[in-house]
């Protein structure tokens, strides 16, 4: 795989262009190649795919790793050379980065689910063989667990089954797709365990997403940036730590490292494929619809992703969980029409 600088070097000279003409409203003749930011979990893909684009004669996209929440703010700042014309992302746009784009001058958005991926914890071969619940992760990273201070310190003090050892968890940054993932799926999951809590929702919505989603911040969840590869490494060194990120970090590196089952279900292809583990989620990008007249190859990049998605495609060797053929579908036609997203199906 190609880091970020490598992707940059290719398009130099193209970058040297978009300085002179790139400012104002317009895109038009500024730029020559597609740019892209956003989910950490997505950019191996998108580089997969910039890379074969490239071997066809294309320009190669630039393609940046800053974080599904970076990247909206990126993405969504403005219409013109200077901005990105695609947005990787690992969970759905919120309705207040649509409004933004709105805002902005970006009216129209279009979404593409390009496959199907997990958060999945993982740990060191020589790990402990831990097996945890919704509400295992939940007392344990939550910052106000069911609304009293989180004084756990240890695996045991969480769940009197689980081993001794002290709560360190390196996992993604607030701007992170896979970060608001883990809260809405996993700790979420873990915090409608208590009954007096999910009433809550009804009568006060804040203080519910607040004891639900926040993260504490006293040293046992570790922010380990946008480098996931990062966090493989600090599990190899230090085995008796768990790592949060794409199920295709852990594909990759299954040599060295063990997925942690989630209610007995082990992060695997099949048990994310259709749903059945409680960490799957669908992957998305953003396209720019006024970028498609000036940038000559957005729709062709676009396209591109249809030929890597499938079963058969070069994606899935990669750890891309496929999507099925009718959501295939759907997501091809949407790009050959390249139908803007409808916003009332936000949130």
């Amino acid at each position: 795989m190609h880091s970020t600088k490598t992707f940059f070097v290719v398009a130099a000279s193209a970058l040297a262009l978009s300085a002179c003409g790139g400012s104002g409203g317009g895109a038009s003749g500024a730029r020559d190649y597609v740019t892209a930011v956003g989910s950490s979990t997505v950019y191996p893909f998108a580089t997969a795919v910039a890379e074969e684009f490239a071997k066809e004669g294309h320009k190669s996209p630039v393609i940046e790793s800053t974080g599904t929440g970076a990247g909206m703010k990126l993405f969504c700042a403005g219409i013109g050379a200077q901005h990105p014309d695609i947005e990787d992302a690992s969970r759905r746009m919120k309705k207040s980065e649509y409004e933004q784009c709105q805002k902005n001058g970006v009216t129209e958005v279009v979404e593409v689910q390009v496959g199907i991926d997990g958060i999945a914890f993982a740990e060191a071969k020589n790990g402990p063989g831990m097996q945890l619940t919704p509400a295992d992760i939940y007392k344990a990273l939550a910052a106000d667990p069911f609304g009293k201070p989180n004084t756990s310190k240890t695996w045991k003090d969480v769940n009197p089954s689980l081993p001794d050892e002290p709560i360190l968890v390196y996992g993604p940054p607030s701007t992170s797709g896979t970060r608001d993932a883990l809260k809405e799926l996993i700790l979420e999951a873990g915090c409608k365990t208590d009954p007096e809590t999910v009433a809550l929702k009804d009568t006060d919505k804040d203080k519910y997403e607040a004891i639900c989603h926040d993260i504490r911040e006293d040293g046992p969840y570790v922010d380990a940036g946008e480098n996931d590869n990062l966090i493989v490494q600090k599990l190899s060194k230090n085995p008796k730590a768990i790592g949060i990120f794409g199920y295709s970090y852990l594909e990759e590196n299954a040599g060295v490292l063990n997925g942690i089952s989630l209610s007995g279900i082990t992060p695997t292809y099949d048990a994310i494929a259709d749903f059945s583990y409680p960490g799957a989620r669908p992957l998305y990008i953003y396209i720019k619809k006024q970028h498609l007249g000036p940038i000559k190859d957005l729709k062709a990049y676009a396209e591109a992703w249809t030929k890597a998605w499938g079963p058969d495609g070069y994606l899935k060797p990669k750890g891309m969980i496929i999507a099925t053929e009718e959501v295939r579908k759907k997501n091809a036609d949407i790009i050959a029409n390249m139908t803007p997203l409808d916003p009332s199906e936000l949130h």
